[in-house]
């Protein structure tokens, strides 16, 4: 029968392979999902989450089809949970048969045959029966596959013979040796006499008294039995097993041809699509259950409209943190944002802890998790893809006796313009810090300046105040020579406290020292309080 290729993530070969290749797949890197956390969320183990990421547009639909699937028909977590280990187990056996005895291979192909049809019982009992439920092509797909092969004559011989050959083995409960001694009575040679459906049981008085058994037949020993392997030399050991397996392939000698044959023809080709599909299920399940967890928090999660890359779009209404709703049962505060041409490039000041990280974090989770083919936090999106996404974000672990941390920080920036694209997403958070306000702001200016020549989308949070003042300059010469406009935003106040509200407005001139001074209580007047306290 003619394998099918199929996938629950690519609608065809073609995507696949231009995914593979690098043609369609976003630059998101494992240092970049480290910065953004989304490595915690969604923790694979059987392949890497940046392999997941693409820029085409019909990827993305064919995905998101799947994830409303498994969203709306919870029990295809639970069905596509009970088979991965046991592809993991074909995998593993095939890995171990390579190189071993005849005996131990025909052993192996047996419990191969075993696993596999209990694999497609599990999912042919579990898919079929909500076949017209699913909307999505994949899992159609996947389940008429399913069907269909445990359908075929072939698959129906196969799980009758396997009846027979496992019975066959099952049977074999013991063999009797025969050894010759040598004058000195010592084993000489040993043979196998027969392969038998009974155990052996111990002739000593006391087992016997405690089995209540004291009839004498061929199968009763005229000592106690001794574990096997106990007292004896390795080249005893060796020749005993040997004798084992000599038995064992006289006996089957006749059906190992024909069954080896079955695995590679038939077994080996069907379950291969099935183990190829290995990384594809965690992953279709993990993203299920992060959005299940998600929605679990009270926060809203959303498809996105998926539009051209060239249309270069992202607006969100009521955005929020993945990672933080994650950590807090609490319902979070949503923000509304937007790209677009009178703001491609953002400066967002505001408070410290004012929701500035938060909200840059959030939109570069937005834009990975849509191109991942997942419902993103927001009430609702229209997101074109990006390329590449890069990240700029303190570490706390940069300095160097050749650089130092600002050396390390510039270095880093080199090479994120040595990658990066109009198409692409820079998030910078709280860089050039490092540095005095004057030297930061001037670098940062730079930046932001080649930033805007690129004409990337990207968001740089900062404490930079001085920043602000510079941007209308930035703005009249960078849009001269054919870059994008830089806008502001704000980490908002309301009445003294944070509202982690991002607003779109130009910052007050305030560094929110006084913000600040007040929460750890150093203003003139909790200092004032304090000294009368004496």
């Amino acid at each position: 029968m003619q394998n099918i290729e199929i996938s629950l993530i690519y609608p065809n070969s073609e995507a696949l392979n231009r995914n593979e290749s690098g043609l369609d797949r976003a630059n998101i890197s494992n240092e970049v999902l480290d910065e953004l956390e989304l490595n915690s969320l969604l923790d694979l183990k059987s392949s890497f989450l940046a392999e997941f990421f693409t820029v085409d547009e019909n990827v993305i639909k064919y995905r998101q089809s799947v994830f409303a699937d498994m969203i709306a028909n919870p029990e295809l977590c639970d069905i596509l949970l009970r088979v991965s280990p046991i592809l993991s187990d074909i995998a593993e056996i095939r890995r171990m048969s390579h190189d071993t005895e005849p005996t131990e291979g025909y052993l192996y192909s047996i419990t191969e045959i075993e696993l596999y049809i209990s694999a497609m019982e599990l999912l042919s009992n579990g898919l079929y029966p909500m076949i017209d439920n699913f909307k999505s092509e994949a899992l159609v797909t996947f389940a008429k596959r399913i069907k269909e092969l445990t359908q075929s004559e072939y698959y129906i011989n196969l799980n009758n013979q396997l009846k027979e050959l496992t019975s066959r083995v099952r049977e074999v409960k013991s063999v009797t040796i025969g050894v010759n001694l040598d004058s000195k009575l010592r084993p000489d040679t040993a043979g196998v006499l027969s392969v038998n459906q009974e155990r052996f049981k111990s002739g000593e008085l006391i087992d016997k008294i405690l089995r209540l058994d004291f009839k004498k037949d061929e199968y009763t020993c005229i000592s106690s039995l001794i574990p096997f392997k106990k007292g004896q030399s390795e080249n005893q050991q060796i020749a005993l097993t040997n004798a084992f397996n000599s038995a064992l392939n006289y006996v089957f000698k006749s059906s190992m041809r024909s069954w080896k044959k079955v695995v590679q023809e038939y077994v080996l080709e069907n379950a291969d699509f099935l183990i190829k599909l290995l990384p594809e299920i965690e992953f279709v399940v993990k993203g299920t259950e992060l959005i299940k967890m998600l929605l679990e928090t009270g926060n809203p999660m959303c498809f996105p409209e998926v539009l051209p890359m060239a249309n270069k779009r992202f607006s969100a209404k009521g955005i929020y943190n993945p990672v933080v709703a994650s950590k807090t049962n609490e319902k979070l505060v949503e923000n509304d944002f937007e790209f677009d041409e009178n703001g491609t490039f953002y400066v967002l000041s505001g408070p410290n802890r004012g929701g500035k990280s938060v909200i840059t974090c959030a939109v570069g989770l937005t834009f990975a998790l849509a191109q991942l083919g997942l419902m993103v936090p927001a009430i609702s999106a229209e997101i074109s893809p990006v390329d590449a996404i890069f990240t700029h974000f303190p570490t706390g672990s940069e300095d160097t006796i050749d650089k130092g941390r600002l050396g390390e920080e510039c270095a880093r920036l080199d090479d994120i313009f040595g990658s990066v694209t109009e198409n692409s997403l820079v998030l910078l958070d709280e860089s050039l810090s490092s540095t005095g306000s004057f030297e930061g702001a001037y670098i940062a200016a730079e930046v932001i300046s080649g930033f805007s020549m690129v004409r990337c989308r990207g968001i740089f949070s900062t404490h930079l105040h001085e920043l602000n003042a510079m941007l209308d300059d930035i703005n009249k010469k960078c849009i001269a020579d054919g870059g994008v406009k830089v806008d502001t935003l704000v980490a908002g106040m309301y009445e003294g406290q944070r509202s982690f509200k991002i607003v779109r407005a130009k910052p007050d001139g305030k560094s929110y020292a006084r913000d600040i001074a007040d929460k750890y209580g150093i203003s003139l007047e909790h200092i004032l309080k304090r000294i009368n306290k004496k």
